[in-house]
């Protein structure tokens, strides 16, 4: 056995060397060359398990970004040797994203030619049929944020629970690095009847046709890497867990049919460790769940099957006045007597499934106060109670343009 791992260590220790060779500018035939024997026994475990390593190790995972195609390079022999698995049953979630891939593949395909076919005429009303085909084609191209969404919120956490957390990172960043190009191409869409055919040539060249590459260099890595270093990694009731989410997030231009279970054995409800609040999502302790209603942007107070008032969150500046004497009181005489009526109608029509929801906006004290009630309900679609979510949006509402989180680190 520890032959075995001394063996592994050594093997890493020569992949990361090998690594640090191409991040300093050594050429990959002569790095593969070096590193022969290395390389011809290679499996994706142990390139995710040197990724890991070297940002461990203090290796920003952006620099690992810029040369994972050059990584790539060294390991496709390798990687192009090996056996594809294909024993994985159909709708099992790595089958749905290879599945997935197989359709975006298609997409793909269909855009290169029409681009190239653009590139290559010169007749103006031509290029115009083109691109409109181009553009139906696109908006199917957009569906892989789906894809790439279920990686980045499901796969990978159960990933990151299993210590393998570089991997993810490198290829989260990939996915950015396409959202961004593909929004670009969406705007040159939306502009082509503005645009020189020569300046629109000069950007399939420049933009659409590497975007397009690096999409179907990112399913190589998939499909060869972070596909089967997932099936070494994870456990069949970990893959129930990964299935039974999915469609919460939606899958890329396929239907999958219905899916069964990918565990054999009967997958049970995960237990809240000692002194935690088992919610659907998740566990926190008490003081936990408490602390965080109160910090919420907004006021909330429930109001039971019964009519009265079982809770309401005690933030530090309420907008309207709450105490603890309001607790058990009925909701009727929580109210001006004047709207009263007003409040019973709304319950009503909750109790009975009338609508879903009510709102109202008003002004007072220099603030916009935006006034949303909400039924809540069972399982079984039976009433339960309603809550009262009322918030200042005057900020909200004089927000314009757009500030992302990246801008923060710019001040």
């Amino acid at each position: 056995m520890s032959e075995a791992i001394n063996n592994r260590e050594h093997r890493q220790e020569q992949l990361k060397e090998m690594i640090m060779d191409l991040h300093a500018g050594k050429q990959v035939a002569d790095v593969k060359q070096r590193f022969k024997k290395l390389l011809d026994s290679v499996g994706p475990t142990e390139i995710s398990e040197m990724e890991q390593r070297l940002i461990e190790e203090g290796m920003p995972a952006d620099e690992i970004k810029k040369l994972c195609d050059v990584h790539t390079a060294v390991f496709r022999e390798s990687l192009d040797a090996r056996q594809p698995d294909e024993n994985i049953p159909a709708g099992h979630p790595i089958h749905i994203f290879k599945e997935e891939n197989k359709a975006l593949g298609k997409v793909i395909s269909e855009i290169e030619s029409i681009a190239g076919k653009i590139a290559g005429t010169k007749t103006g009303t031509i290029i115009k049929d083109y691109l409109t085909q181009w553009r139906k084609i696109h908006s199917q191209l957009l569906e892989v944020e789906k894809h790439y969404s279920r990686k980045e919120n499901i796969l990978f956490p159960y990933l990151e629970k299993n210590g393998i957390t570089g991997p993810p990172t490198v290829m989260w960043a990939l996915h950015d690095e396409i959202r961004r190009d593909l929004k670009n191409i969406s705007k040159l869409l939306a502009d082509t009847d503005n645009l020189a055919d020569k300046f629109l040539t000069r950007q399939i060249v420049d933009l659409v046709l590497p975007t397009l590459n690096q999409m179907k260099e990112l399913v190589y890595k998939e499909e060869n890497i972070l596909f089967p270093m997932c099936l070494e990694t994870l456990s069949p009731d970990e893959w129930q867990e990964i299935s039974d989410q999915s469609s919460e997030i939606g899958f890329t231009l396929i239907k999958p049919g219905k899916r069964g279970s990918v565990n054999q054995a009967k997958t049970t409800t995960r237990q809240a460790p000692a002194g935690m609040l088992n919610l659907d999502a998740g566990a926190m302790t008490l003081e936990q769940l408490n602390r965080l209603l109160k910090r919420l942007p907004f006021d909330i107070t429930f109001v039971d099957k019964d009519d009265t008032v079982q809770y309401y969150s005690a933030g530090k500046e309420r907008i309207f006045p709450r105490t603890p004497a309001i607790i058990g009181r009925k909701v009727q005489f929580c109210h001006p007597p004047d709207s009263v009526h007003v409040v019973e109608k709304i319950v009503d029509d909750f109790k009975n499934n009338r609508r879903d929801s009510a709102d109202f906006w008003i002004q007072m004290q220099g603030k916009f106060v935006y006034i949303r009630y909400f039924p809540i309900r069972d399982d079984y679609g039976e009433y339960q109670g309603v809550v009262e979510v009322t918030q200042d949006v005057g900020d909200i509402r004089n927000l314009e343009g757009e500030k992302r989180i990246l801008d923060q680190v710019k001040h």
